[in-house]
């Protein structure tokens, strides 16, 4: 492979991070592939292959050609269909986009975990972390189906990786969004509702940013299969986090410091295996 890959294959290209994803790769000169269920025919991309992420016969059209995948393509949340729906379409397209992969040569794959794999975000009843800031061994409590599903994506790609030989890059994002939009209306909520945001650590991340990881998770001198948290370095929320901390996960152990609005989540393994860190904060 070159210094970069001269073309990726991007699943769930139509998405609110995939397009994002397609401006960034477009502004570096890289060709894309974008697979979707839909072509909304406004994507700044090459070629546009239409179908479900795991069906085998569609992510190989998509491939040919193709030097590093970023593979979005998911139901993002549990209440977006069934558990069944949610949890085995999200998995099969998975295992199907990384098997075809690996298969095609492909030697590169970033992915988009979530937070909610800690079981927190969609949990029925309140779950508070072991300890704060979470980082990548916080023991995890899963009790949805979009939270499973990105559990079991995680351990698939550690095996894709092992299977092809490929870099694995699993990204857990927090609460994602863009200027002007999603970020200021979450902003308000949790600053009205601050206990609305306590399974999500208060945390946030920008869609340019998310983007700019996931790029990271591709070109950086990686191997082997990788799990991390990426985040912006401060919360959503108006409160200080160690008194947000205090009111709705007084039992979580500290093992750091959190000033003023810091994210509790350690982003450090980002930042020392991608260079990562967040462009775009919200005051």
């Amino acid at each position: 492979m070159a210094d970069h890959p001269r073309r990726v294959l991007v699943t769930g290209a139509a998405g609110d991070l995939g397009r994002v994803v397609l401006e960034l790769l477009a502004r570096l000169g890289v060709s894309v592939t974008g697979l979707d269920r839909h072509d909304p025919g406004d994507l700044p991309l090459e070629r546009m292959v239409v179908g479900d992420a795991g069906e085998p016969t569609v992510v190989r059209q998509a491939l040919p050609g193709a030097e590093a995948v970023i593979h979005l393509a998911a139901i993002p949340a549990p209440v977006l269909g069934t558990p069944e729906e949610v949890f085995c379409g999200n998995t099969r397209a998975t295992f199907v986009v990384l098997e075809e992969a690996g298969h095609a040569g492909v030697r590169r794959v970033a992915l988009a975990s979530s937070m909610s794999a800690t079981g927190m975000a969609w949990a029925e009843r309140d779950l508070h972390p072991a300890y704060v800031p979470v980082d990548e061994r916080l023991p995890l409590q899963v009790e949805d189906p979009y939270g499973l599903s990105k559990q079991v994506d995680e351990a698939t790609a550690e095996m894709m990786s092992r299977r092809h030989g490929m870099t694995t890059v699993a990204l857990r994002f927090p609460r994602l969004g863009g200027p002007g939009d999603k970020l200021q209306e979450t902003a308000k909520q949790w600053a009205d509702e601050p206990g609305s945001g306590a399974a999500e650590l208060w945390a946030y991340l920008d869609y340019r940013d998310a983007a700019r990881a996931a790029w990271l998770a591709i070109t950086r001198p990686l191997t082997g299969h990788h799990v991390l948290f990426v985040a912006a370095p401060n919360t959503l929320a108006a409160l200080p986090t160690e008194q947000l901390l205090d009111a709705y996960h007084p039992d979580a152990a500290r093992t750091a410091a959190l000033p003023g609005r810091s994210v509790p989540v350690d982003v450090g393994a980002a930042r020392r295996a991608l260079g990562f860190s967040a462009g775009h904060v919200v005051p």
